[in-house]
């Protein structure tokens, strides 16, 4: 008998991703929920995952390469941070994974939300992998960041711990696809370690990872009392009663 095709959830332990797997097995019982583990993310996101699977009833798949530990070893080991055909790190731990594991007859669900930089992206993804199948049920529904935070704490959650402290996505520390310096300036200041530590990474490998003013400049170039970019506050409307339908 054949399998049925599968809805794969990407959930990446970030609010977006938490609310587009909530949306979907709502109305598939093939969602499965999958989680690409980096090895690099605030030890929050494992509170928040164990807590949202538990909301959700359901568990969440774990893939994990088989060749590196985390972020920095990729970095390490491959000399490469990020370029023009994005990172690394992303390719070795998320996609890698994930090619593996996906079937050709999957639906591939991923939390891009409403907002118009992450529609850029879902559109820049559907013209990179045009082969798969692909939904963007956010985007879909007009749901925001500011949205989806909300209607993750409506439903009794605490949001990931990197959303308190004014990043805007709980990604990596550091995540090297950013080029804005205030989010590098928030780096510095919330994870100083992690911060000194792709400095001197960057300088070694010749990486100049963000933008000021429009040249691009090492991250220890960003002067000290350069602006942080600040929290996104949870903002619901009519759209949050889909978290308690």
């Amino acid at each position: 008998m054949q399998n049925s095709p599968r809805n794969l959830v990407w959930f990446s332990r970030g609010a977006a991703s938490a609310i587009a797997w909530m949306l979907t097995r709502r109305e598939s019982a093939t969602c499965v929920a999958v989680h690409c583990a980096t090895g690099s993310e605030h030890p929050d996101s494992d509170r928040f995952e164990r807590e949202w699977s538990e909301h959700m009833a359901a568990p969440v798949t774990t893939l994990r390469s088989q060749d590196y530990a985390d972020t920095w070893d990729v970095w390490e080991k491959t000399g490469w941070l990020s370029g023009p055909k994005g990172a690394r790190c992303t390719g070795e731990l998320k996609v890698a994974p994930r090619i593996a594991f996906q079937r050709p007859d999957d639906v591939h669900i991923f939390g891009y939300t409403a907002d118009a930089a992450d529609v850029e992206r879902a559109k820049r993804f559907r013209d990179n992998w045009f082969e798969v199948s692909v939904r963007f049920p956010l985007i879909e529904h007009g749901i925001t960041k500011a949205a989806a935070l909300a209607m993750v704490n409506n439903a009794g959650v605490a949001i990931p711990e990197m959303y308190n402290l004014g990043y805007q996505n709980n990604n990596c520390i550091p995540c090297v696809k950013a080029t804005s310096p205030d989010y590098w300036a928030l780096v510095r200041k919330t994870h100083p370690y992690e911060f000194n530590r792709m400095a001197a990474m960057s300088r070694n490998l010749g990486v100049r990872l963000c933008r000021i003013r429009g040249e691009r400049r090492f991250i220890d170039e960003i002067p000290l009392d350069w602006p942080t970019t600040s929290p996104i506050v949870p903002a619901c409307d009519f759209l949050c009663q889909i978290a308690s339908e």
